[in-house]
């Protein structure tokens, strides 16, 4: 899954001119589902956002407390484009975006699943595959220095990042020595201390 995550003052989903869901101070879910994505991967985001330590304490100290500390809210919005490309050309690609079939499962399971795990009132949802208004008062001006309580959060979860390839194993050191200038090869071996005996 891709997610942005985004903590707001304020966030709302309008269909149709008709509001659909609205949230006071918490966090904004941008949720994409990929082709390879199972309801594990949407399981494993959903610990990762509530854990998320977003705001400060009341000493001033960032990143201190995630929204379950704060009694926040979320709201959950699907966002297939997540996973649109532009590689070649001017338009978007969106070929690793999972089918809307595979997609709807997935992320229902992320939000009921977002719901299971916090409070289900403080949890909202968009509409899936409707053209949604999404509105949002980010938590604090973007630019701002990353330590003040000020600062904007806009933050990217990728669980489709490539893996990092195993490191070769060391080949072991060649410790013989060749004298170059006479052709000679002198060999260094470590005797075992009881043959010494």
């Amino acid at each position: 899954m891709k997610v942005i995550i985004q903590r707001v003052k304020s966030a709302s989903v309008t269909v149709d001119e008709e509001l659909i869901s609205s949230i006071g101070k918490g966090l904004l879910v941008l949720a994409g589902v990929g082709k390879e994505d199972s309801e594990k991967e949407a399981e494993n985001v959903v610990n990762k956002i509530l854990k998320a330590k977003f705001w400060p304490d009341e000493n001033g100290s960032q990143w201190k407390k995630n929204v379950q500390d704060i009694e926040g809210e979320v709201l959950c919005v699907s966002q297939f484009t997540l996973y649109g490309k532009m590689s070649k050309g001017n338009k978007p690609a969106f070929h690793e975006a999972a089918d809307a079939t595979t997609a709807r499962r997935i992320y229902d399971h992320f939000f009921n699943k977002m719901q299971e795990s916090y409070k289900a009132e403080r949890v909202k949802n968009g509409v899936f595959q409707a053209m949604m208004e999404v509105e949002l008062k980010n938590d604090g001006p973007v630019g701002v220095d990353y330590r003040s309580e000020d600062a904007a959060v806009t933050i990217e979860i990728n669980t489709n990042l490539p893996k990092k390839e195993p490191k070769p194993p060391k080949e072991p050191q060649d410790t013989n020595k060749k004298d170059e200038s006479n052709g000679t090869t002198t060999l260094e071996f470590t005797i075992p201390p009881e043959l010494l005996q």
